[in-house]
């Protein structure tokens, strides 16, 4: 495509304003006034709300992260609020959205945030924890109407259609930003932002584009090209690193179950979750768990039959949970790789913050015990 002139991109956002206002995803409660009114140019909307649900699609699809959302403001309305909880009660609140570091900096940055102004500036939101540009970019645009583009994943793919760009947009940052920017709507940034966001993710999808309903149509490279998905071009995709974990639930004399809280930095810091670690090569998962729990918790275990397999895929790696019940035998349980170690009944495991794998964990546990209860 030719080089997106200033002449064409006023006339690709007039486009796109058109075509938002009759199709867009409204109804977004963060977007909104109080009483469900769309916001008008000079308004502006409560940037709490906004950063909290901002944050939370920084990894979520919105049908994930909308519930999530409305649980939270409903838990903790206010920056003031969130920034006196524990971080124990946020993670319980962000539990199953994963990318679990996303719910620390919010409480770090709230923190930060109390009794001072919200920031006005790139500059004052990037300097919080877990706020990078296209997050600061559409906190503002969004609560203040202030003329900043965003690039998200559904923007990036739009672009690089639009213009059938033939590198990977991740290569280009900066050319992907300066056609975000000359998109904007001088007077009307939010909804600018907002539509392309919605183009991305209604219309221009990965793989299913519906071009026929696209505004952008008649003046997109990709289109003409012939196939749109082609678009993003993307880097080969590399395979993911396998692991095998073994897991120990060890339960003690009086029915109590052992967890241990990770550590705060690194992945799913300050979790919860049962100990175990990596299988060694020509190790059986059984005395995998007796040595991590040794090395770990410095306790000496029985292991028992097996509870149940968790296969679980981060974005960097593909792990398999074998989790076996254990019978604690000797050594006070220590923190020699976590910060915290503690035996808690199985009915309140669900008051602690625990990964997604996990959650799989306590559901079987808790059927075996029931069963067992009522043979």
């Amino acid at each position: 495509m030719d080089a997106l002139t200033e002449a064409k991109a006023a006339l690709l956002s007039t486009a796109l304003l058109v075509w938002w206002e009759r199709h867009g995803r409204g109804g977004l409660p963060w977007k909104l006034l109080s009483g469900g009114v769309p916001p008008a140019p000079d308004d502006q909307l409560d940037p709490y709300g906004i950063w909290i649900a901002e944050v939370m699609l920084q990894q979520t699809q919105l049908a994930v992260a909308l519930p999530y959302w409305t649980r939270w403001m409903a838990t903790f309305p206010t920056v003031e609020a969130l920034a006196a909880a524990s971080l124990d009660e946020v993670r319980l609140q962000w539990q199953g959205l994963g990318y679990y570091s996303r719910a620390r900096r919010l409480h770090e940055a709230a923190q930060l945030l109390v009794g001072h102004p919200w920031p006005h500036s790139l500059e004052g939101w990037m300097a919080l924890p877990g706020i990078g540009r296209t997050t600061a970019g559409s906190i503002l645009s969004s609560a203040f109407n202030i003329p900043l583009p965003i690039l998200d994943g559904n923007v990036k793919r739009v672009l690089a259609r639009l213009m059938a760009h033939p590198r990977p947009p991740a290569r280009d940052d900066a050319l992907f930003w300066t056609w975000s920017e000359a998109l904007l709507d001088p007077l009307r940034p939010r909804d600018t932002n907002q539509a392309l966001m919605d183009l991305g993710a209604t219309l221009c999808t990965p793989r299913q584009p519906d071009c026929p309903c696209c505004p952008w149509q008649s003046h997109c490279a990709a289109y003409a090209a012939g196939d749109p998905r082609r678009w993003p071009v993307t880097d080969a995709p590399k395979s993911l690193p396998f692991q095998v974990i073994g897991v120990g639930v060890v339960l003690n004399a009086a029915g109590e179950v052992l967890i241990d809280q990770r550590l705060e930095e690194g992945l799913l810091g300050g979790m919860w979750e049962f100990p175990g670690g990596k299988q060694e090569l020509g190790e059986t998962i059984e005395t995998c768990i007796v040595r991590e729990l040794k090395e770990e918790l410095g306790i000496a275990v029985t292991v028992g039959e097996e509870l149940i397999t968790v296969d679980h895929a981060y974005s960097h790696k593909k792990l398999r949970f074998v989790v076996h019940l254990c019978s604690w035998v000797s050594g006070e349980p220590q923190p020699l790789a976590s910060q915290q170690v503690r035996w808690v009944r199985p009915e309140d495991l669900a008051n602690y913050p625990f990964p997604a794998a996990n959650t799989k964990i306590i559901a079987a546990l808790l059927g075996r015990l029931a069963s067992s209860a009522h043979p």
